[in-house]
């Protein structure tokens, strides 16, 4: 069949009970001589193995935040740890492999009973769900209900500002708002329903890697009768083990209890080991790294490790090596630069060269945060260049001259002054704009750094295109990690000018470029992964050329786990520790 070998490249498939099986065949790891871990464990041994393996279910595993949710609901929100924890209540078609790292990037199955089957062009996908699956409420999920949840994701008059709009952009669908008509199910005319366990997906266009949108929350079934718009997050109703203990209250607390009607035999993904799960929400970072390693809580929530302060206390004692991790997450930690507020490219070029490279780096935590990025796509990805450098300089100092020459080509040969945004609770996030203050500064550049809530910043903030313009944001922090392991996967949200959006905006720089847009539509229609890999790189080249991001580090994270903290393991899906997997052992 045409393209049979693509899918064996690009699908992978794990049978039902892998998460389980998993857990109990995982090697703890050896011993250590310095009083270390009590399970055996070593230190980065959460990178690539399972520590602490453990089938023990009960207790109550303990999150904590110091920001707070973009959103709960599955269908309106687009930061990875609130992914990854969504999973909890919130079943998706397919989901990615419960393992440790790179192996962690293949699809498996989750509400489906297999994987889904494309037509000759890939403009037709098919997929079934599993039969007798039900909600909290012990009401059957039917496939009219995913069909349901995807409509209102993406089609809402932005009711629901977050999450990609890959449905949006793919299918073969007029525009329209599920909250302005009568039957959204009949407007909805490019997912089929033939039956009650059946959804076919009509796209425009060639796209190869869809079955990796058929992984996204948003295709969390929802009934049509229980939606109710921005205020479903409040109490999401769940078709995971999980359930909300009474509504989640924004900013404060959200509690998970099990939910009697999911069925074990079912599910591939989730053990479902702790009897409660507990969310506080907004603590102080600097609270949650010193309870964690007091013990009070078990998981940070935010995913991005312990902050600066307490990765230089646990890296000099000796004592705790063994409960840390240092994996790299596959993310990349940049600066976003806005082309609408530093329209000239010679000007955003101008802070790609005055930027201190070594600096920033040091800003992110040195090498326990990761290595200096000098291109956008990370190394693990096919099509990325790590030894791509259009701005290099003599020890990643900043190459002043080439600066200057570029403010003058942009008629500010003084330099200028622009706001740099960042998000409250991220402290990594802050000392990089005051490192990159410091080093522009040196060419005449003036950054005011500005703070924002980080559950709002793209819905309101750096990703609103009218307040970037109101208070002229030239820059923004940001991090991103791939929605799936391909240069598609990563960088088309961040870079394709069709991915802009008014609210919830996420190519923050608000890149159009046509000669970029153009070759994102040909890798969509170009079968051969090689050949696809060929023009992930030539864009690559072409967002640095435009200058419209500034990359930072590819980024590690320093994750301190106790030992009461059982099934942990980093996950390259996610970029973090899986959830899913984790349970407690207070005995």
């Amino acid at each position: 069949m045409r393209g049979s070998s693509l899918r064996k490249r690009t699908l992978g498939f794990v049978a039902l009970g892998a998460a389980a099986s998993l857990l109990l065949s995982a090697c703890g790891g050896g011993g250590s001589d310095d009083g270390g871990s009590a399970t055996g464990a070593t230190f980065n041994q959460g990178a690539t193995e399972v520590v602490n393996p453990s089938d023990k279910t009960g207790g109550t595993l303990r999150y904590a935040i110091a920001a707070d949710f973009d959103s709960t609901d599955p269908g309106d929100t687009y930061y990875g740890f609130s992914w990854n924890f969504s999973r909890y209540y919130a079943r998706t078609l397919l989901s990615f492999k419960p393992a440790p790292g790179q192996e962690s990037t293949e699809l498996t199955t989750d509400l489906a009973t297999g994987m889904p089957t494309p037509n000759e062009d890939f403009t037709e996908w098919t997929i079934q769900i599993q039969e007798g699956l039900k909600y909290e409420d012990g009401t059957e999920i039917t496939a009219q209900d995913i069909e349901y949840a995807i409509a209102r994701s993406n089609y809402n008059g932005g009711e629901l500002p977050n999450g990609p709009r890959y449905f949006q952009a793919h299918l073969d669908q007029e525009n329209f708002n599920v909250y302005e008509v009568d039957n959204p199910l009949e407007t909805l005319t490019a997912i089929e329903t033939p039956d009650d366990h059946t959804l076919v997906f009509h796209l425009k266009d060639s796209f190869s890697e869809f079955p990796y949108v058929l992984a996204q929350s948003q295709t969390a079934p929802v009934p049509m009768e229980a939606d109710k718009g921005a205020l479903y997050k409040l109490d999401v109703l769940s078709s995971g083990p999980y359930k909300f203990d009474g509504e989640y209250e924004p900013g404060v607390k959200l509690d998970l209890v099990r939910n009697e009607h999911w069925d074990a035999e079912t599910d591939p993904i989730r053990p479902a080991l702790p009897d409660k799960v507990t969310v506080e929400i907004g603590v102080a970072q600097e609270e949650i790294d010193q309870r964690l390693v007091n013990g009070d809580i078990d998981v940070d929530l935010t995913g991005t490790g312990v902050g600066p302060a307490m990765a230089g206390t646990l890296l000099t004692d000796e004592s705790v090596q063994n409960n840390l991790d240092n994996p790299f997450t596959g993310a990349l930690r940049y600066v976003n630069i806005h082309t609408p507020i530093i329209e000239d490219v010679s000007c955003r070029q101008a802070i790609m060269y005055a930027a201190d490279r070594d600096s920033l780096h040091r800003a992110w935590g040195g090498e326990t945060g990761g290595d200096i990025a000098t291109n956008l796509l990370p190394p693990t990805l096919p099509g990325a260049n790590p030894d791509s450098n259009l701005y290099p300089s003599e020890d990643n100092k900043g190459d002043l001259d080439a600066a200057r020459t570029k403010l003058e080509e942009c008629g500010e040969p003084d330099g200028f002054s622009t706001t740099i945004a960042v998000r409250e609770g991220r402290p990594e996030d802050v000392a990089t704009a005051e490192s990159l203050q410091q080093s522009l500064k040196r060419v005449g550049i003036e950054l005011d750094i500005q703070s924002f809530p980080a559950e709002d910043f793209f819905a309101q903030y750096a990703g609103s295109q009218d307040y970037v313009r109101e208070n002229e944001i030239g820059l923004s922090v940001s991090g991103w990690s791939p929605d799936w392991a391909t240069g598609y996967g990563f960088a088309s949200k961040i870079t394709d000018g069709d991915a802009i959006q008014a609210t919830g905006n996420y190519n923050t720089s608000e890149l159009d470029d046509p000669e970029i847009n153009a070759l994102w539509d040909e890798a969509l229609a170009t079968e051969d992964p090689t050949e696809r890999a060929e023009i992930y790189e030539q864009i690559d080249t072409l967002v640095m050329e435009q200058a419209a991001i500034l990359p930072v580090v590819f980024d590690r994270s320093l994750y301190y786990r106790s030992d009461e903290l059982t099934n942990v393991y980093h996950t390259s899906a996610y970029a973090m520790y899986d959830f899913m997997a984790l349970g407690v052992d207070r005995g």
